[in-house]
């Protein structure tokens, strides 16, 4: 796999980023570290975490995550060198009071939540720190509709970034990032960094995948114009865009027990339980039939060879699931597959987005 760079810094990463949202959750430690030691053999040297996992996330989880791959840098002398890692400082709070006692995310919730990350992590140094979700209002986790009366905002980008600029400074992150941001505050996190000399953002993590392509209606001209880096998420659609689902619905006797949509009624309730969005998925995994491939080959194809996209996040619960995302990399879909997705698109829009 050849690296990519990461915006303006220094960062060079695999195009395939492994994220661990599932280690403490539906993964063991064990297994996890199994998925850890696989994933870096076959070249993925990129890998994603936040202090809010493992999802859904629960009290009782809250830093599972960040734990288990400290417990792997512990036992692996030498792994931590050998990756970029990357965590999140989660935003103002939605419904999770056990994240921090404020509702809001001040300066001060930002160091201190980098610090208790770098305990977990049992690490000197967080690669890439990202802002989780936008400390003001904005519509994300499928909302549409951006409401000026629902601001709340106690901090302003301007702190925020100075925040970070502290944690650089004192050696603890090396780089910021952004999490399902919308291009104002993109425009805004580089426009003050510059005029400030702060931490300019090196990149923004937002779901992008065949049935939540929202990012193409003007998020991907700001990253693209900005010189900043999508790393996407959700590339499969917690996945819909496998073909788990398409015989057996998203729930019932008959739907797969262990997958995250069947197991988790809370994960249903969100975009990607929408009747729409199966509905969609049904289609495109079924025109990846119809062109030889498998829907996770299609799926993940459509993100690793859009110019949009510098790094794809993969998330899996075995290494038969790490492997077969793997294998799907090189795939090459043709201009008139191109062409059928994009007509699908045209018909149903973004059904998870």
């Amino acid at each position: 796999m050849t690296p990519v760079r990461l915006g303006r810094s220094a960062l060079q990463v695999s195009p395939i980023c492994l994220g661990t949202m599932t280690f403490g959750e539906q993964v063991p430690e064990a297994l996890s570290h199994s998925i850890l030691h696989r994933s870096l053999e076959r070249g993925i040297d990129f890998l994603d975490t936040a202090e809010m996992y493992a999802v859904p996330a629960r009290a009782e989880t809250f830093g599972a995550t960040e734990t288990i791959l400290g417990n792997w840098f512990a036992k692996n002398p030498g792994a931590r060198a050998k990756v970029v890692l990357a965590s999140k400082v989660a935003g103002p709070s939605r419904g999770m009071p056990w994240v921090r006692e404020g509702l809001g995310m001040t300066a001060a919730d930002i160091v201190a939540s980098c610090e208790g990350s770098l305990r977990r992590l049992q690490t000197d140094v967080i690669d890439l720190y990202q802002i989780h979700w936008p400390e003001r209002h904005v519509p994300t986790f499928g909302a549409l509709y951006y409401d000026p009366t629902q601001e709340r905002s106690q901090t302003s980008i301007h702190e925020q970034l100075e925040a970070m600029d502290k944690l650089v400074r004192q050696g603890k992150i090396r780089y910021v990032g952004l999490s399902n941001e919308s291009p104002y505050g993109v425009h805004e996190f580089v426009r003050l960094a510059e005029q400030h000399a702060l931490p300019r953002v090196a990149t923004v993590q937002n779901p992008y995948c065949l049935v939540s392509r929202a990012l193409e209606n003007g998020l991907d001209e700001t990253l693209h114009r900005l010189d900043v880096s999508l790393l996407a998420y959700s590339p499969l659609g917690f996945g819909l865009l496998t073909g788990k689902y398409d015989a057996s619905g998203l729930a019932g006797p008959a739907a797969p027990a262990e997958a995250r949509i069947a197991k988790y009624e809370s994960v249903r309730r969100q975009r990607w339980g929408r009747d729409a969005a199966l509905t969609a998925s049904r289609r495109y995994n079924q025109l990846a039939r119809d062109h030889g491939l498998t829907p996770t080959q299609m799926a993940l194809a459509f993100c690793s060879t859009k110019w949009q996209v510098a790094s794809t996040i993969i998330g899996v619960t075995s290494l038969a699931q790490l492997d077969e995302d793997i294998d799907a990399w090189g795939t090459r879909l043709s201009p008139e597959l191109l062409a059928a997705i994009d007509q699908v698109r045209a018909e149903i829009r973004d059904p998870a987005a």
